[in-house]
């Protein structure tokens, strides 16, 4: 099974940008979907953006549509989220998994240890 480590969390200020990274074990994740999740305490994981094997279609919860970007470089199987004019409500711990499809955000993996997003007012 595909097994994904994210990183690239960090603490900055409202308004503040981060790149989160997703990386693979394995060229098999080129033939799934990737999914970001978020998880704030005590919740289960919501989505937050997907994208299909290629990049080539993406979905993005409303509440980040137009400040969060997903991408994926299948040559170096990473996906990431660009995340700009983050906003404290943005402070979670982010996670990625693999998809059946993109607009089937039911992760595939196993969860794995996230990478913590913290924004200050």
């Amino acid at each position: 099974q595909v097994q994904l480590v994210e990183s690239g969390g960090g603490m900055v200020q409202a308004g503040g940008s981060l790149t989160l990274s997703c990386s693979a074990s394995e060229r098999a994740f080129e033939n799934y979907a990737v999914g970001w999740f978020r998880r704030y305490p005590g919740k289960d994981h919501d989505i937050v953006a997907t994208t299909n094997w290629n990049g080539g279609f993406t979905y993005y919860a409303d509440s980040v549509k137009g400040r969060f970007t997903i991408s994926r470089d299948n040559a170096k199987i990473t996906a990431y989220l660009q995340m700009n004019s983050l906003k404290p409500e943005h402070t979670a711990v982010y996670y990625c998994n693999i998809l059946r499809f993109f607009n089937s955000p039911e992760p595939l993996g196993s969860w794995g240890q996230g990478t913590q997003v913290t924004v200050s007012p």
